[in-house]
């Protein structure tokens, strides 16, 4: 493969570059194959002109294996790939599969390619540019960080880290880097991080759970909303009828729960357990049961993400399969068309998710909250939900997994979502300009209305950020707001707790220093009026399940030894993952 050997990438011709490029990945992961051949396909990402690495402007490619402690070159960019005489190229498009399993500049641009197309997603959804939570403009990816069955996101090294381990045959190494939805995966831990600081930091099992179900649900919908993906792992497995037709009897819910679709990290599954075809996760084969939140068996972070993914990914999947039944006859199934309405509803429903976020209370997040988060954020950019109504779905998949939207907002305007804030709030002294991007002018707005804010005022309060978003919705409707987070946080000795209304944990020292958490997410319309006020008060003696809440979150942080000392971020759950079966996968686990 020729290679540009420029070192002036200032040379090229910008003023004709398209917006996006095109670059060949693996659609699964090498143990997915039709007809013995890997499952390819090319994704659209945003164009850039590349340095060696490959390094662009948000990712940037770092080969450093830390087992041999060794330095790989930067991946040379291949001629044409930065459109000096055409549109860029997509130079893996008809290499050979051993050279793509083998070259690592392969792995290193698969790897990029992913993380730029998750980022692209999330931008697109929330509807404004997304950083990282340690303020960097670039992720480092190492796609051969060490060898070890795992990959993880870390703050303090500003990066993505992919392991690789020999199969157990011993005749071919796995490497965490060449499956989409681990790629995926740990990308969306890094966003979800810039978005939203604390979900990170010890709360409850759901906060914990969170991340990790969020992380596979963006994984598993990226990959569903691909059309090509989905008409390959459709055609796995089933007899093709004629032409492009398929079997309607081989195309049911438990046969698509049991596909390639809905598995998470096959191979490296497969070879840890020691069963092939089994996946690290399959969590949509997670039976509807309304306790799995109560009692107790579910508290371990992944097991407890499982809950919300099967809950998200079987309202998908009852509305595509409600959506097949109008494709076709009675014996089959045009596949095209079955391909297109599953990638269009998994698309729809990863913008939702990721929409979600931002109406989402920044600290001490239940799924309940995500919820309400999600059936508001699509109600105000598709009130009617004719199409696919996905709302309905998403709200009694929610209820049958035991998750209760925490808003008991009324039918009338969409149930399970928030309710609008009453009025109250004073804005005489506001000055919209500055308060769609000012952190400065939103904290005088919430100061002036502290009252309606029910801030506490001995509290410490920070406002965490000020963004203005544009969103559009599926019928071209656009929407402006402003989406800001603010924290409050109290310290206080243990012995102090009662006094506030909050339950000391037994046996904690009375001269322990506590801190308790509050915050809120604000969503202000295009006219900077209050639309939402989404959040958990820091104390409130007039509402009891808040110190109730403050009792709880407290009494799980001392039995699971987040008050130990040095205990951070989440160092607490990092051991409760090595304590789970599949220990290797520590996804949020930060090195020793």
């Amino acid at each position: 493969m020729k290679t540009d050997q420029s070192s002036a990438p200032a040379a090229v011709r910008l003023h004709a570059a398209p917006p996006t490029r095109k670059l060949t990945i693996l659609a699964l992961d090498p143990s997915v194959r039709s007809s013995g051949k890997l499952l390819r396909t090319q994704i659209e990402i945003p164009n850039e002109v590349l340095s060696a690495g490959p390094r662009g402007y948000r990712v940037h490619i770092v080969d450093y294996d830390a087992t041999t402690g060794s330095f790989r070159s930067p991946a040379p960019i291949p001629a044409g790939m930065n459109g000096e005489s055409g549109p860029p190229c997509d130079p893996f498009e008809k290499l050979s599969e051993d050279r793509l399993l083998a070259d690592p500049d392969f792995h290193a641009f698969m790897a990029y390619g992913i993380v730029m197309k998750t980022l692209a997603r999330f931008e697109f959804a929330l509807g404004r540019r997304v950083g990282w939570s340690y303020g960097g403009h670039e992720i480092h990816v190492a796609p051969h960080a060490f060898a070890d069955a795992n990959a993880y996101y870390s703050e303090q090294t500003r990066g993505l880290h992919f392991g690789y381990f020999t199969s157990a045959d011993g005749e071919r190494t796995i490497y965490s880097c060449l499956s989409h939805e681990v790629v995926a995966h740990e990308t969306t831990h890094a966003l979800l991080d810039g978005l939203r600081e604390r979900y990170l930091y010890p709360s409850s099992p759901q906060q914990g759970g969170f991340h990790e179900g969020f992380a596979d649900i963006v994984a598993l919908l990226s990959l569903l909303s691909a059309q090509s993906v989905v008409a390959k792992v459709l055609d796995l497995g089933a007899r093709k009828a004629s032409g492009e037709f398929l079997p309607r009897a081989q195309i049911t819910p438990e046969k698509l729960r049991r596909s390639g679709l809905f598995a998470l990290a096959q191979e490296m599954g497969a070879e840890l357990s020691g069963v092939h075809g089994q996946a690290l996760r399959r969590s949509v084969t997670l039976q509807p049961r309304a306790d799995y939140l109560t009692s107790g068996d579910y508290d371990e972070p992944h097991d407890c993400g499982e809950v919300l993914v099967a809950a998200v990914l079987n309202a998908y999947l009852e509305v595509w399969v409600e959506r097949l039944k109008a494709i076709g006859d009675r014996r089959k199934l045009d596949r095209q068309r079955a391909a297109e309405e599953g990638a269009e509803i998994a698309d729809r429903l990863l913008t939702m998710c990721i929409r979600a976020i931002d109406y989402c209370p920044p600290t001490d997040l239940q799924f309940g909250d995500f919820a309400s988060a999600v059936l508001t954020a699509d109600w105000e950019l598709n009130p009617h939900d004719e199409k696919y109504r996905l709302r309905g779905a998403l709200l009694a998949s929610f209820k049958s997994y035991g998750i209760e939207p925490s808003s008991l907002c009324s039918a009338s305007h969409q149930e399970g979502a928030w309710d609008r804030p009453p009025d109250g709030f004073q804005y005489a002294n506001t000055n919209f300009d500055s308060l769609q991007s000012d952190p400065g002018e939103l904290f005088r707005f919430l100061w002036e209305n502290r009252g309606p804010f029910r801030l506490n005022e001995q509290a410490y309060t920070r406002v965490l950020s000020v963004r203005p978003s544009i969103r559009t919705g599926p019928d071209g409707l656009i929407v402006k707001e402003t989406v800001a987070e603010y924290h409050q946080q109290l310290t206080v000795l243990a012995r102090e707790l009662r006094g506030l209304g909050v339950a000391k944990p037994s046996g904690m020292p009375a001269d322990m220093a506590v801190t308790i958490y509050g915050g809120n997410a604000l969503i202000f319309d295009q006219f900077g009026r209050v639309k939402y006020n989404i959040g958990n008060s820091i104390l409130d003696p007039s509402r009891p399940e808040v110190q109730e809440r403050q009792s709880r979150r407290l009494a799980y942080l001392w039995e699971h030894g987040a008050f130990d000392s040095g205990a951070a971020r989440m160092r607490a759950f990092s051991r409760i993952h090595a304590q789970r079966g599949t220990s290797w996968y520590r996804s949020l686990r930060r090195p020793e």
